[in-house]
C-alpha cells in the first residue's frame, strides 16, 4: 500500500496567508491522520517576485502553528529553524539542474520544443487576439521548427499540447473535472533565464518527493489540467488532487488586504494564540460530524475529513476568531499567560500582572488588548465627575456612598484585601443605609477605574492594592465637592 504523502509549497512573496494557513493545516492532518508525511517546499523559482524575510517568516509561522514538517535535504541554522531535529524545507532554486534536464528529455521525446518568439511578437499576437476578441494564446509558431538553439539564442521550452482530446480530473472536492486540450496553451516550462515554470518544477517536484495527494486551494484548478498534461508527457502515475474553497470576506468578495488583515503574522502579533486560529481556520470549509466547535490539533488530526470539505467559499468573519481566541484564553494557565502578555507589558511586575490577567482573561479577545483595556492599573484615571453619578442616582448619595466606602476599606486590614471581603463590605454599605447597587457599586467601580464600563469594583481594588485604592476614591470625592 502506497504511503500518503503531502506537501505545502508556498511562494515566499510575503507573510503566509489565512488561506495558506488553512492549506498547510489541511494537508498536515490529512497525511497524520493517514500515519504519512508532510513535506514542505518553498517555491521559489520566481525570483523576481521574491519578497526579502519571507521564507523565514514562513518557516517560523508553521513552526508557532504547530505544522511542523516531516522531511527536508538538510538543516539550515541561518533559517532559525528552532526545533529540535528539524530539517529545512526543500528549495525549488537549490534543483534547477533537475528541472532542465527532465525539460529537454520532453523535447527529446519530441512532447516539447524550443520557441524563439520575442516579447515584442508575443506582445502583438496577444493585443491581436484581444482586438478579435480571442482567448490569449501561443499560435504555435515554433511547435515544429525542431531547431537546435545555437550559442547565444534566446529561447523558452515550451509544452506540445496534443491538439485532439481532453483531460480529466477526478477531484476529491469536485468531482469530475474535464477540458479539452483545444483550451489549453503551450504552456512555458523553462523560461529564458534558465529557469523552470512554477507549472513544471511543481510536477517535478511532486513526483520525485512521492506525493500521493495535492491538496490546494480553488484558485489552482484551471493550472491542474496543465500539470496532468506533464504526468501524461512523462508517462507518470498522476497524484490525487483535491481543491479547496476561497476564503471570503463577509460581503463574500475574495478574502484580501482592503478589507483587513490577512496574514497569519498580523494575528499572531496582536496576540491571537496559535491554537485559537488553527482551531479556527480549521472549520473554515471543513464540518465535523457534531456541532462541536473547539478542537485541539490532535482532534482534529482524529476528526477531519476531507470528505466533508464543502465546495462553496468559506466566510471568514474576524468575530467569531475573536470568541476562538477569548476560549483559549480563558483556557490557559494564568502563569502561561504572564509570559505571554509581558510581550505587550514589558514593565509589568509579574505578581501584578497575574492580578491583571485574573480580572481580564475573561473579557478580552486578544492579548494586545489587554494593554488597552487596563491602563488605568498603571496610572491615575482621569475622568469627568459626572460618570461617577448612577443613572438612578443623585450627586448627594453618591458623595455619601463614597465617603461610607472610603471610611470602611481605611478600616480593613491588608490581609483581608481579598475579593470576598471587599465586596461584603459595599454589600453592607447598602443595606445599612437603604441604599442601592446603583448608588454604591457604581461609583466605587468608575472612582477607581475611571471607566463607565470596567471589571467590579472588588477586583480593581484587590488588585490595585489598600493605598492606591484609598487615594483614587479620595480624588473622586474632592471631585464631587
Amino acid at each position: 500500500m502506497t504511503k500518503i504523502k503531502t506537501r505545502f509549497a508556498p511562494s515566499p512573496t510575503g507573510y503566509l496567508h489565512i488561506g495558506g494557513l488553512r492549506t498547510a493545516l489541511y494537508n498536515y492532518l490529512f497525511a497524520k491522520q493517514n500515519k504519512g508525511q508532510f513535506v514542505l517546499r518553498i517555491e521559489d523559482t520566481d525570483q523576481s517576485r521574491e519578497v526579502k524575510g519571507a521564507t523565514q517568516d514562513l518557516i517560523q509561522t508553521m513552526q508557532k502553528t504547530g505544522l511542523n514538517w516531516d522531511e527536508g535535504p538538510f538543516v539550515n541554522k541561518t533559517l532559525n529553524i528552532t526545533e529540535k531535529g528539524q530539517n529545512s524545507p526543500y528549495f525549488q532554486s537549490k534543483r534547477l539542474k533537475i528541472y532542465q534536464e527532465y525539460a529537454e528529455m520532453l523535447v527529446s521525446d519530441k512532447k516539447a520544443y524550443y520557441c524563439y518568439c520575442s516579447p515584442e511578437r508575443l506582445v502583438k499576437l496577444r493585443k491581436d487576439q484581444e482586438a478579435k476578441k480571442l482567448a490569449p494564446k501561443y499560435d504555435g509558431c515554433c511547435r515544429d521548427k525542431n531547431q537546435k538553439p545555437k550559442s547565444g539564442d534566446k529561447y523558452v521550452i515550451r509544452l506540445k499540447v496534443p491538439k485532439d482530446g481532453e483531460v480529466v480530473c477526478d477531484d476529491l472536492i469536485r468531482g469530475k473535472v474535464k477540458i479539452d486540450y483545444s483550451e489549453i496553451d503551450d504552456q512555458v516550462l523553462i523560461k529564458s533565464d534558465g529557469f523552470p515554470t512554477y507549472h513544471l518544477a511543481n510536477v517535478i517536484d511532486d513526483h520525485l518527493m512521492g506525493i500521493t495527494h495535492v491538496i490546494r486551494g480553488e484558485e489552482w484548478l484551471p493550472s491542474t489540467p496543465k500539470h496532468i498534461l506533464l504526468y501524461e508527457a512523462f508517462g507518470w502515475d498522476k497524484p490525487i488532487f483535491a481543491h479547496l474553497p476561497l476564503l471570503l470576506n463577509k460581503d463574500k468578495s475574495k478574502l484580501s488586504k482592503r478589507q483587513g488583515d490577512v496574514a497569519v503574522e498580523d494575528y499572531l502579533t496582536k496576540g491571537y494564540l496559535p491554537e485559537a486560529l488553527i482551531n479556527y481556520v480549521a472549520l473554515l470549509g471543513w464540518h465535523p460530524k457534531d456541532d462541536r466547535e473547539l478542537f485541539s490539533l490532535k482532534d482534529l488530526i482524529k476528526h477531519f475529513s476531507l470528505n466533508k470539505v464543502q465546495k462553496g467559499g468559506a466566510i471568514f468573519d474576524t468575530e467569531k476568531l475573536n470568541w476562538f481566541n477569548c476560549e483559549y484564553i480563558k483556557q490557559k494557565p494564568d502563569k502561561e499567560l504572564i509570559k505571554l502578555v509581558k510581550k505587550f507589558l514589558p514593565n509589568a511586575d509579574d505578581n501584578f500582572l497575574g492580578k491583571i490577567i485574573r480580572i481580564e482573561k475573561q473579557r478580552i479577545n486578544s492579548l494586545s488588548e489587554i494593554c488597552e483595556k487596563t491602563r488605568y492599573f498603571f496610572s491615575q484615571p482621569n475622568f469627568n465627575s459626572n460618570i461617577l453619578i448612577f443613572k438612578k442616582s443623585d450627586k448627594a448619595k453618591t458623595l455619601n456612598s463614597l465617603k461610607l466606602v472610603l471610611a470602611q476599606l481605611t478600616k480593613l486590614k491588608e490581609a483581608k484585601w481579598k475579593i470576598k471581603h471587599l465586596h461584603k463590605i459595599l454589600e453592607k454599605i447598602v443595606k445599612l443605609n437603604q441604599l442601592t447597587n446603583g448608588d454604591v457599586f457604581w461609583p466605587t467601580r468608575v472612582a477607581v477605574s475611571g471607566l463607565e464600563k470596567s471589571p467590579s469594583p472588588e477586583e480593581i481594588i484587590e488588585a490595585l492594592g489598600k493605598e492606591e485604592s484609598l487615594t483614587r476614591i479620595k480624588k473622586a470625592i474632592d471631585k464631587l465637592t
